[in-house]
């Protein structure tokens, strides 16, 4: 009986995760915050990212574990033909500036910025709080096209098709707004 229970509430748990997101036609909530490309930090503002084209905003519980290691890896590898479409590429953990420093030289090979978000508003802001660990962010990659608004959301634990779903949202985005993207 106790092994149920104890099953039921991580499977409502994870459903509540797993349905958590923005919905897609939302404004996205704007944000200016610290962030590091390379190792140097710098302000980033989520509307003057937009005014280049759509945003890739990626939410990860913290740097350097395996899965947000993995999953750096992933956008690190994606990020020239992000760029080629366009797209700005930014994940988002709770973590300091001086971690965000060394995971963005490491891990994001010095390919995109990570920002900090150490008292968590926009990670509340985006509905991307993790329940069980308030303190860490859900994985949740959201695509935000220039005009502000959500085109798409999607929220799993495993990092595997966090790239290649944002990309494919991307691309849809470029194919609908031909004159509007980068070629």
């Amino acid at each position: 009986m106790r092994l149920a229970l104890i099953g039921a509430l991580v499977a409502a748990m994870a459903s509540t995760a797993v349905l958590a997101a923005l919905p897609n036609g939302t404004k996205a909530p704007d944000f200016t915050t610290q962030a590091s490309l390379a190792g140097k930090p710098f302000t980033f503002s989520l509307a003057d990212a937009l005014k280049q084209g759509p945003v890739v905003l990626y939410f990860y519980p913290a740097a350097f574990t395996s899965g947000c290691t993995i999953e750096a890896h992933n956008f690190a590898e994606a990020t020239d033909e992000f760029k080629s479409l366009g797209a700005t590429v930014i994940g988002v953990s709770h973590d300091d500036i001086e971690t965000l420093n060394k995971f963005s030289v490491s891990e994001c090979r010095n390919k995109f910025a990570v920002a900090a978000d150490a008292d968590k508003k926009i990670m509340k802001a985006y509905d991307a709080q993790l329940f069980i660990k308030p303190d860490w962010a859900k994985r949740t990659s959201y695509v935000i096209a220039p005009s502000g608004e959500i085109i798409y959301s999607y929220n799993a634990l495993s990092p595997d098709k966090h790239v290649s779903n944002t990309m494919a949202a991307v691309k849809k985005w470029v194919a609908d707004h031909p004159s509007k993207s980068a070629s």
